[in-house]
């Protein structure tokens, strides 16, 4: 009989293979990094990538990396995150970078942008394609809706983006998972969860939209499917122009 825990991986698994099959995310030869912060969403997708490398078909690498900032205290024990990837056979690079504090650019921007420029110099230096990132189907909802409210614009976080400036591609093989069975699903894996003591950590309007989009579920329950719906008409999920 099927634990709650092997369901949920059932339902993960479908919905990452149903992602990466409809907006061709892994193709063979493909060589990923994925952008292991250490949370639950980052552990998930480096699970769900690490177990299908092991399959034929299609053939793919997968390495992850791990920043840490010098000047931030926001953590994930790199032991815990080391045996992760050592159980996946997914090698591991952990950089250690810092940033210079601006009056011109809030800490957040900064410490994000410097955590990218690692991610992007490491994939070309090790000659990956493609970038995975952890978001899921609700990062995408909720930017969705910010970028309605905050910019005036129907768009959102696309599940493939062909880099203009440089031969890679990100990819968000989890962008048809809810966040709620990822949530579950690591409760009941026993992800390490990260050690947050970053001091610039405050409410956003990812945060309000968050708030927003659960009440508006609750008057309507079918929302989720409605919104992604019209995501996908709109054809905001592949960017490769």
């Amino acid at each position: 009989m099927r634990t709650e825990v092997d369901l949920l991986e059932k339902r993960i698994r479908e919905r990452f293979v149903k992602a990466f099959v409809t907006y061709h995310l892994l193709e063979d030869g493909d060589h990923v990094l994925v952008g292991l912060s250490g949370g639950k969403d980052s552990l998930c997708l480096l699970e769900m990538l690490g177990k299908r490398a092991k399959i034929d078909q299609p053939n793919f690498r997968v390495e992850a990396i791990h920043v840490r900032m010098e000047n931030i205290s926001y953590e994930t024990s790199t032991d815990y995150l080391e045996q992760f990837c050592k159980e996946l056979d997914v090698p591991l690079h952990i950089v250690t970078t810092h940033f210079e504090a601006s009056d011109k650019k809030p800490p957040c921007f900064l410490c994000s942008w410097n955590r990218r420029k690692q991610l992007f110099n490491l994939a070309q230096e090790l000659g990956c394609n493609k970038i995975a990132l952890g978001h899921h189907q609700d990062d995408l909802l909720h930017t969705c809706l910010m970028n309605q409210f905050y910019q005036g614009r129907f768009d959102t976080m696309p599940a493939l983006l062909k880099m203009r400036k440089m031969p890679l591609s990100i990819i968000r093989p989890l962008c048809m998972v809810e966040e709620e069975d990822i949530r579950r699903y690591a409760e009941l894996r026993g992800y390490e969860k990260q050690v947050k003591l970053c001091p610039y950590e405050t409410a956003s309007h990812r945060d309000d939209m968050r708030q927003l989009f659960e009440q508006i579920q609750q008057q309507n329950p079918e929302a989720r499917h409605s919104l992604w719906n019209a995501i996908v008409r709109a054809g905001k999920l592949v960017d490769i122009s």
